[in-house]
């Protein structure tokens, strides 16, 4: 018998027992499903038409970007080699012969699939974006995207007990004298610091050895990346053969594994058998996304080189090119960090762009459908950025055709149609806080009759786009799609993004929830062998686990279960589950320690487990997925017991002594409008005032700590001054009253002579700083900054406009209404 693990839209973790070997299920939805459209450049075709709907949607999704001399025609045509499924004389032909080779309930098993990712003429740089591009039009031909059912056979890896692993050196020491002097010798022309990532040649030792440890296999060199590389790939060979070259890398690897003591289980300890991510994790992404009218598709899964790939399988690809701050994620994504200084000299902001050409794509089909959906999965890296550029289609930082962007806490959109300029802004409410510096969802919709949507982890947010619909048949087709950045580099995103789709059509509310609740990145299931600790037969903890960053993994959701059906747990206590890793138990991570439950019978369902718990925990990674082992450790597990007596803390030496609090502090923001409306007797319900505080209270500070005090604060303070001051300078009986005897109909060179400028002066000091104070600016200080202020501003000789005096007393006014002097207290 087999248990599967059925995944629907994809609910994890229900599972089947089934007899059945892997196939599609129909899911009872009634759908309405439009075909890709096809950009131009694919194969001409004038044989017999499809005989059928499915042989259509063959041609359309497959036949049209396979059939290419560039790809599988070449070989695989009516004179060529089997199958011809890229027969050119006859598509009904060419469906029959890939009807051999593919899987249509689970296009990623197909053999058409394999066979390309094992290296057979691939036609990108990468044989996992070329198994991932044929990947995606197997999905488009099948047109069971939406609400498909998939099942993965769960299967008993090889059991064997943890301990014995070799742990990479916490330092580079041995690295140094090892692999390192091949790496600097051979592959510092492109993984130098600068070139091509990973920087496994940089001339600092610890980056490249941060770079490589995910590359090596202290247990099993022959089989380290390093190595396959060389002798597999045959990638930039040294000796007069690849096979001597990645005999040499392998015993320099072998060098590096002698220094390393290998690691010892405690003997007390109650474990599971043990587990690598890759070499035993069953691979558990669901599918279960809706990609009927994907066009374009980032996954970011080749973790390496200069390019992201677009995997949708639509011709011309808008592959991205890599340059600047940009980094591979492990676990799949690409991480855009700060700008840095460049030798001293110019400033490198990274950025992910396609060519203005394939970017064309982007224009046609859009425009074609006259609505979109984009999609990102997106971690942004602080809440602090402003005006920073996500995902653009544009021409610089002022023209665009769509824009999604950040600033601060909000989601903004920017985009040209038929109703709008090219920067119509719609985004998150203020103060809502949508945005956080963690792993979302994010989707954009478009309509002609609706305009934008937001929606974020699958749910639409109640923001209304200001613009009406239209169209976008004014998009300008000379911009190119950008990625962590504008084109311009004038608007840096720091972040991370795991995942990037646009549709051609807009994603229903039904379809956005199915794309968020299928996750992103790859996923694991991997099985702890039990059995030697229980009396049940193919016993079973399992975790859906994934690598969660460069530095560390994600476990989440355990349940038992056995893969024979005849089997039931009885009653089995257990408690104080633990994670351990290379032999020991981690430090941090410890989600279950404090666990208590039963494995019974009236819980346990065959073929279905028992839930173990719904928490999840994020454990450090050491040496990468595939030389890191897990396993599992019990307080009490059935008849088994380690008895773990908590050690009692230290004495604490007591706390060191903090600094003084400081006798000054900032006002929050309402506190600063208030004071301002005070000050000028400007109500703060005044809609101009109101208008420009709901606009900046994001900016404005939130709390009276003066350290935490940013420049942007400063700015939204400015901008609240100059508002209050032209609501009192506009208003004739304000006005008046605040500067009694003022002249506002005067010239500036009569308003504003040594005469007259104390009636501006003198109110403004009196009214908002104070004289006579304990602690206050120096009064002679303050007048001479407005004189300096007022001399520089009414310098326009004859030709002043006629509102230039009540312009300089607004300018004169905000100067003091914005200063500390207001801000402080």
């Amino acid at each position: 018998m087999k248990i599967t693990i059925r995944l629907y839209r994809p609910l994890l973790c229900t599972l089947l027992l089934s007899a059945l070997a892997l196939s599609g299920c129909n899911t009872g939805e009634s759908t309405e499903s439009l075909p890709n459209t096809q950009a131009p450049g694919t194969s001409q075709y004038d044989g017999p038409a499809p005989a059928t709907a499915d042989v259509q949607a063959f041609k359309i999704n497959v036949w049209d970007n396979l059939s290419l001399t560039s790809r599988c025609g070449e070989c695989h045509n009516s004179s060529g080699q089997s199958p011809r499924f890229a027969h050119e004389g006859d598509v009904n032909i060419a469906y029959a012969q890939a009807n051999t080779v593919v899987n249509l309930a689970d296009p990623g098993r197909s053999a058409l699939v394999s066979k390309v990712a094992g290296g057979h003429n691939c036609w990108l740089g990468s044989d996992q974006a070329c198994a991932d591009a044929i990947t995606s039009m197997i999905s488009g031909w099948a047109g069971g995207s939406a609400g498909s059912v998939n099942r993965i056979e769960l299967q008993a890896p090889a059991l064997r007990d943890p301990g014995g692993t070799l742990p990479f050196p916490e330092s580079s020491g041995a690295f140094s004298t090892t692999v390192y002097p091949l790496l600097t010798s051979y592959c510092s022309s492109c993984h130098a610091d600068g070139d091509t990532r990973p920087y496994l040649a940089s001339g600092n030792v610890d980056t490249a050895y941060d770079a490589a440890r995910s590359r090596m296999s202290l247990t099993a060199p022959f089989s380290s990346r390093l190595v396959e590389r060389l002798r597999d790939d045959r990638h930039n060979c040294w000796n007069d053969s690849c096979e001597a070259s990645a005999n040499e890398m392998e015993s320099q690897i072998e060098a590096l594994a002698a220094t390393v003591t290998p690691s010892n289980v405690d003997p007390d300890l109650v474990t599971s058998k043990a587990l690598t991510l890759d070499g035993d994790g069953l691979m558990a992404n669901s599918g279960g996304r809706y990609e009927d009218h994907v066009i374009a598709l980032y996954e970011f899964k080749t973790g390496e080189g200069n390019t992201a790939f677009d995997t949708s399988g639509i011709e011309p690809s808008m592959h991205l090119s890599l340059t600047g701050n940009v980094e591979w994620v492990g676990g799949y994504g690409i991480s855009f960090g700060p700008a840095y200084t460049d030798n001293g000299s110019s400033i490198r902001s990274g950025k992910a762009q396609a060519t203005t050409g394939n970017s064309r794509k982007l224009h046609e089909l859009l425009a074609a459908s006259g609505e979109y959906s984009l999609e990102a999965w997106l971690v942004p890296a602080n809440v602090t950025q402003e005006d920073a550029r996500i995902v653009s289609y544009s021409g610089s930082a002022t023209s665009r055709n769509l824009t999604l962007g950040q600033t601060l806490q909000n989601y903004e959109v920017l985009q040209r149609s038929s109703t709008t300029d090219q920067n119509a802004t719609f985004s998150t409410e203020d103060g809502a806080n949508r945005l956080q510096a963690s792993l979302q969802h994010v989707v954009i919709n478009f309509t002609p009759d609706q305009g934008r949507r937001i929606f974020i982890n699958g749910q639409a947010t109640d923001d209304v786009d200001p613009a009406p619909g239209g169209l976008l048949n004014n998009w300008d087709d000379s911009f190119a799609l950008v990625m962590g950045n504008e084109t311009d580099g004038a608007a840096p995103w720091e972040g991370t993004l795991r995942l990037v789709a646009f549709h051609n059509r807009a994603l229903s509310p039904e379809q956005v929830r199915t794309n968020f609740e299928a996750g992103v990145g790859q996923k694991y299931y991997l099985l702890f062998g039990l059995s030697h600790l229980i009396d049940v037969p193919q016993a079973f903890m399992v975790f859906q686990v994934s690598q969660f960053d460069n530095y560390s993994y994600l476990f989440a959701e355990p349940f038992f279960i056995s893969l024979d059906d005849e089997a039931s747990p009885g009653s089995i206590p257990l408690a104080g589950m633990k994670l351990g890793v290379n032999g020991r138990e981690t430090l941090t991570g410890q989600a279950w320690s404090r666990l208590e439950t039963t494995l019974n019978d009236n819980d346990y369902v065959p073929g279905r487990g028992q839930p173990v718990s719904r928490q999840g925990t994020i454990v450090s990674l050491e040496g990468g997925p595939a030389a890191d082992e897990f396993f599992l450790s019990f307080e009490r597990l059935g008849d088994h017991q380690n008895v773990v007596i908590e050690g009692t803390l230290p004495s604490s030496p007591g706390l060191p002594e903090l600094p003084p609090a400081p006798d000054i502090g900032l006002k929050n923001f309402d506190a600063i409008s208030a004071t301002m409306a005070k000050l000028t007797g400007v109500p703060a319900t005044n809609p101009e005032v109101r208008s420009t505080f709901v606009t900046v209270r994001e900016q404005l500070p939130s709390g009276p700590g003066i350290e935490g005090f940013l420049s942007s604060q400063q700015m939204a303070i400015t901008q609240m001054a100059i508002g209050y001051c032209n609501e009192l300078v506009d208003d004739t009986s304000l006005r008046s009253a605040f500067f009694p005897g003022f002249s506002f109909g005067a010239s500036p060179a009569t308003a504003f002579s040594a005469g007259n400028r104390e009636l501006i002066t003198g109110p403004l000091i009196d009214t908002m700083v104070g004289r006579n104070l304990d602690t206050q600016p120096l009064v002679a200080d303050l007048e001479g900054e407005l004189d300096e202020l007022m001399d520089t501003l009414a310098a326009c000789g004859g030709s002043c406009p006629a509102n230039r005096t009540a312009t300089v007393v607004k300018a004169s006014c905000a100067a003091v209404l914005g200063s500390a002097t207001t801000l402080i207290h």
